[in-house]
């Protein structure tokens, strides 16, 4: 009884927070259609599935599939408000039903995840009879900004398992074995670990390779002298987590050391960074100006990290300011106690090798807290 109260107070929450944005932007519903914000509010978690949540109730809408799953999801929360509708020939026959129904003058719909063909359809068949359809963004996405308490507990024991892949994982690398097959270990040892799936393709470049920022796993050879870089994660309980690590088979040069070294100096300028008010952009800064200083910040092309959460990339983002400055940015929000994210600077220099370093952050009232701890040295496997 205590995990279903848990269950029940944790998304009626959210469903009052989504209502109060939905009445900030004066819209009387949301049909939301993207599936990380259904599992947000209701906990369902499928391939497919959509809710249609109004002022005084939720609509679980799913097809024979997910009928009994859906239920077991509405039965958890125990509300009265929460009902499933079964699909019967369409979702968008459905859908178009269930507004009309509705009685409500204009729906929203999340126009960064409903696809051209699905909303022309509505449209028509809206034409007449109504609701009106309202291109609306982020409404569901704003809460899921800030974690709370019991998205935290699961990110904080995700990145625990994480951490403990890659540290297996970096000392069992060796000569003569293929990056694909170091890829397929990973893998396996994701899931071992009580993770549902990997968050991503999991990335193992070695030598030349660690230069493609979102190397794939090949057929190369791992040899002495390589760097090895491996990128990977997990999702645990529908939450994601991320971590990149570097090592070295044998030796590494001069050149590496200098390269890894460069980067272990930007990862900590940009943690040095992060407490509450600062800016998204400001930790991306710190990172960038730390590898401009030492000759490399034409090598950093990508931003310093990616919000974490049900997906593996969501807000906030860790990047330059897409803007001049004094215009408002919307993407380069100040940091909350609560939010979580990667910290991912990086170097790579074509046809010679790369390095990354990746970690996951949450921010504290007093600063951060990493939820991934494996070492940062360029450790010599092999």
């Amino acid at each position: 009884m205590e995990r279903s109260a848990g269950l029940r107070n944790r998304h009626d929450r959210r469903q009052a927070d989504l209502r109060r944005r939905l009445d900030e932007a004066g819209l009387p519903a949301l049909l939301v259609t993207h599936l990380p914000n259904v599992f947000y509010l209701s906990g369902f978690a499928g391939s497919a599935g959509a809710l249609l949540v109004t002022v005084d109730a939720v609509r679980f809408i799913v097809d024979n599939r997910y009928a009994t799953v859906a239920r077991a999801a509405a039965d958890a929360i125990e509300s009265e408000a929460i009902s499933v509708v079964d699909v019967e020939s369409s979702y968008e026959a459905t859908y178009r039903d269930l507004l009309r129904a509705s009685g409500v003058s204009k729906v929203g719909v999340e126009a960064a995840h409903i696809c051209l063909a699905q909303y022309d359809w509505l449209q028509t068949a809206l034409a007449e009879e109504g609701p009106e359809l309202v291109s609306s963004r982020d409404l569901v996405e704003a809460g899921r900004l800030v974690k709370d308490a019991s998205e935290l507990q699961v990110l904080t024991e995700a990145g625990a398992r994480i951490s403990a892949v890659m540290e297996d994982q970096i000392t069992r690398l060796r000569f003569g074995t293929t990056e694909l097959e170091v890829a397929a270990n990973i893998d396996h040892a994701i899931r071992k670990a009580g993770f549902e799936r990997p968050a991503f393709d999991t990335i193992v470049a070695s030598g030349s390779h660690t230069a493609l920022p979102h190397a794939r796993p090949g057929s190369r050879v791992l040899k002495k002298g390589d760097l090895v870089l491996l990128d990977f994660g997990g999702v645990y309980r529908g939450y994601c987590v991320d971590l990149t690590r570097v090592a070295s088979l044998g030796a590494p040069s001069d050149e590496a050391r200098s390269w890894h070294g460069a980067v272990r100096e930007a990862h900590q300028s940009a943690l040095d960074t992060v407490r509450v008010g600062a800016t998204t952009a400001a930790i991306d800064h710190a990172a960038r100006s730390t590898l401009e200083s030492k000759g490399l910040g034409e090598a950093f092309g990508h931003g310093t990290g990616h919000g974490l959460g049900i997906e593996v990339h969501e807000a906030p983002r860790i990047g330059r300011r897409r803007v001049p400055d004094g215009v408002p940015d919307p993407e380069d929000v100040p940091l909350e106690p609560g939010m979580v994210f990667t910290v991912e600077p990086g170097v790579y220099l074509p046809e010679h090798g790369g390095v990354r370093l990746e970690d996951d952050v949450v921010v504290t009232t007093d600063g951060y807290r990493l939820l991934t701890n494996v070492s940062l040295d360029l450790r010599e496997v092999g």
